[in-house]
């Protein structure tokens, strides 16, 4: 469900800066080009407002696995089901407003970094919940009957926490600066996906 809400709130903008896209390369408008008083800066705005949430929509259903994986071996359900559907929720609503934590460089205001960089930090706290849980779920459980799949479950646990912990890095403005266009944003993006 949540991902489909994503899906629908983010396409359309996607579908529209690439029609204003196409339509300056071959009907010669002028939504991008600067020189007419286009905004090149817009059609970042329109990518990432796409990009970023596309992220959690690859995400969120692998969530879901991951849980019914520790749920199914643990033989109960998930710690705090409720806690995890809410934060599910706030992910799906905060990873769609952190879109321009990726164009720090790009002038934006000083307070309006402030506040990118303050939601692309709010994340950590219902993924944190969800990291919580999954371990909760998984304790008590001995450690000679974990299968294959609690591996990779356990494998995906951790990585997803290390690429978590790269994101707060990042969420820092002034990291984000220095770190931009680095191998180390390209490792943060493919721990969070665990690949």
């Amino acid at each position: 469900v949540f991902t489909a809400i994503m899906l629908i709130v983010t396409l359309p903008i996607l579908t529209g800066g690439l029609l204003m896209l196409v339509l300056d390369l071959h009907l010669n408008t002028q939504f991008y080009d600067a020189s007419f008083n286009g905004d090149p800066v817009l059609y970042q705005h329109l990518f990432w407002f796409f990009g970023h949430p596309e992220v959690y929509i690859i995400v969120l259903p692998a969530f879901g696995v991951i849980s019914q994986a520790l749920s199914t071996s643990a033989g109960k359900s998930v710690f705090g089901g409720p806690a995890m559907i809410l934060a599910m929720g706030c992910i799906t609503v905060l990873g769609a407003l952190v879109w321009a934590h990726h164009m720090m460089t790009v002038g934006l205001e000083t307070d309006t970094r402030a506040f990118f960089s303050a939601i692309t930090m709010m994340i950590a706290i219902p993924t944190g919940t969800k990291i919580f849980n999954w371990l909760s779920t998984f304790m008590g459980n001995p450690f000679s009957t974990i299968s294959l799949d609690i591996w990779y479950a356990l494998s995906f646990i951790f990585l997803f926490t290390l690429g978590g912990t790269t994101g707060v890095v990042l969420g820092n403005t002034a990291v984000d600066v220095a770190l931009h266009d680095t191998y180390y944003v390209i490792a943060h993006f493919h721990f969070v996906l665990s690949l």
